[in-house]
């Protein structure tokens, strides 16, 4: 059984309770909205310019930078010293962790971030949990659908594991880095370390301390 230990440190947040040690990684996405109700307190405790739109069900820690232009839906739990960039669009069921990017044009919905992951430029994180200093490259979407709308599942080596669930894009494991406009498909699970170059599709099981290479084949060719 793939075990979130595997992927992820738990010292690193602090909504370690999302993660039991006998489930899977990715049963923790069916959780967030139960447990944003349960524990969620509102409260702003950092400076909101104006042009900011917060939500009634958000809870933002002190240090927190907010730029104009962003939006915070909720319910959402935004943890210390984090970067709301202009054009940030947090929607529904967010926990995010200390010391977090989330940068211009970026949407987030229903996923844990935890501390210092940065997701800075052009990013889409659904239906996701990023490790501890997880890094987004500019572009890179995390796709949490299947084109025929099936049930998601991951795809190992050997089998296909049911997850249960109809949207779950990726646990993206501890300090792995994923390159500009790449696009990681449903059901992904990529080991803690790891590299993905940029402008690359992957879908399935990355172990921990790989790199995925893609190789384009470029012609050049005069022009008549």
């Amino acid at each position: 059984m793939h075990r979130s230990e595997d992927y992820l440190d738990l010292r690193h947040t602090r909504h370690g309770i999302l993660f039991p040690a006998a489930e899977p990684p990715w049963a923790a996405l069916s959780r967030i909205e139960s447990y944003l109700e349960f524990r969620l307190t509102p409260e702003i405790r950092a400076q909101v310019p104006q042009g900011v739109s917060i939500g009634e069900d958000v809870f933002i820690d002190e240090g927190v930078t907010i730029e104009p232009g962003a939006v915070i839906l909720g319910p959402a739990w935004i943890g210390k010293n984090c970067m709301i960039r202009t054009g940030c669009y947090i929607r529904g069921n967010v926990v995010v962790g200390d010391n977090c990017v989330l940068g211009n044009s970026c949407e987030f919905k229903n996923c844990v971030l935890f501390d210092n992951c940065e997701v800075p430029h052009f990013n889409y994180v659904g239906d996701a949990v990023l490790g501890y200093k997880a890094h987004l490259g500019a572009g890179v979407v995390l796709s949490n659908v299947r084109l025929d709308r099936s049930e998601v599942v991951v795809n190992g080596p050997l089998r296909a594991e049911s997850t249960g669930l109809m949207k779950f894009s990726a646990i993206i494991g501890d300090h792995v880095e994923i390159g500009c406009n790449s696009v990681i498909n449903p059901g992904t699970l990529i080991g803690r370390r790891s590299i993905i170059y940029p402008l690359t599709s992957f879908g399935g099981i990355l172990p921990p301390d790989s790199i995925l290479k893609t190789r384009q084949q470029q012609v050049v060719v005069k022009r008549v």
